[in-house]
């Protein structure tokens, strides 16, 4: 293999006889990962329904999959198994790891898991990709975020592979980044180009930035949209907006009202998502997903979106809000996801934190032994 379990990896060179591929959501999962919640300034006055959403969540994934859950000590665990066991899920399925954090956003901060392949192996195995995290340039609490994919590496046994682009860490977040799992990938340029407003990594320019995203995640074709949804405090994350459901078919939010904040940047995306090219050259299906009406709180717009889904090894669990529209996405949705069910989490406490069901999880892929494709 090319990254032994107890090596440190940085930079492109290091991996020049290796490659490594971020699987689509929809591969079939050993686990997946969540940090039980207990920043109660993420929920300001909203915190207690959160763990029971949490619970909810629990619920739909542990049939399919284990659930690996990050508690900051035994008495916080010992609070999450009070919720689990309250609504019936087999603690059985799940595995709890002491590992503290800042918050609970696992995607953002979590193991990012790639299959990895010496060139001329005949298998794939796991790595962990640990970019730097630094709570979306906007909090000054991160630092234990930043530690929990190392953490995990060390807990399941993975090489870690720390990327580094013109000497220094990178600093991406899961969410900002989707796959189709066969060297397409789907980002913004708010989110990784924009440092007039983030300083995520400034002096990167567009063509490091995409090399990067080929060394480390297996992207040899990377599309670019423009801006997020309003509300969003991630700087434009394309899980909001834009997800894969198939090798060759994404969907795309759509706002029908010419007056809403979101309306022309979606726009925007969908013209670019037009022409845009698969890895193959080949053009993409886009089917439009709609969004909630705007949804506020204490005078501050949400980032209430469909968009925000998760794909479970025995469920597809989609954010609902209360709204006329929560049918129409769960029923195209499940079009596009007949493999399985298509399962509504009432969302509307939950997206009070700035994010919801996409934003609290990460997958991790089952080893396949077959050669990196």
């Amino acid at each position: 293999m090319c990254v032994s379990n107890s090596t440190v990896a940085a930079s492109p060179a290091d991996h020049r006889l290796c490659r490594f591929l971020l699987p689509a959501e929809w591969e079939p999962h050993e686990a997946t990962w969540i940090g039980w919640p207990h920043n109660t300034s993420d929920w300001p006055g909203k915190f207690a329904p959160i763990p029971w959403v949490y619970g909810e969540i629990a619920r739909k994934i542990t049939p399919g999959e284990i659930l690996r859950v990050l508690v900051m000590s035994a008495t916080h665990e010992a609070r999450a198994k009070r919720v689990l066991l309250s609504i019936g899920i087999d603690l059985a399925r799940i595995e709890f790891f002491r590992f503290p954090t800042n918050r609970g956003w696992t995607r953002d901060f979590g193991p990012i898991f790639v299959r990895t392949t010496a060139e001329g192996s005949g298998g794939a195995a796991l790595a962990v990709v640990r970019f730097q995290f630094n709570a979306w340039a906007k909090y000054p609490d991160w630092q234990l975020d930043n530690a929990v994919a190392e953490l995990a590496a060390e807990a399941l046994n993975l090489p870690l592979v720390i990327p580094e682009a013109k000497g220094s860490g990178l600093v991406l977040e899961g969410g900002s980044v989707e796959v189709n799992g066969r060297g397409t990938l789907v980002t913004t340029e708010e989110c990784l180009l924009d440092t007039t407003v983030q300083p995520r990594n400034r002096g990167l320019g567009r063509a490091e930035i995409e090399a990067a995203l080929e060394t480390y995640l297996g992207a040899e074709n990377v599309i670019w949209l423009g801006r997020g949804i309003a509300g969003d405090d991630t700087h434009g994350h394309v899980d909001d907006l834009c997800r894969f459901t198939g090798p060759r078919t994404v969907v795309l939010c759509r706002e029908d009202d010419p007056a809403d904040a979101n309306y022309r940047p979606l726009e925007e995306n969908r013209e670019r998502l037009e022409s845009a090219r698969l890895e193959d050259g080949s053009k993409l299906e886009v089917v439009s997903l709609p969004i909630p009406s705007p949804l506020c709180f204490r005078g501050q717009r949400l980032p209430a979106s469909y968009a925000n889904f998760y794909i479970a090894n025995a469920a597809v669990l989609v954010p609902t809000f209360n709204d006329p529209k929560d049918r129409s996405a769960l029923g195209l949705l499940s079009d596009l996801f007949p493999d399985r069910p298509v399962v509504g989490i009432h969302s509307v406490d939950l997206v009070w934190g700035l994010g919801t069901l996409h934003c609290l999880t990460q997958q991790q892929p089952q080893v396949l032994n077959r050669p990196y494709q």
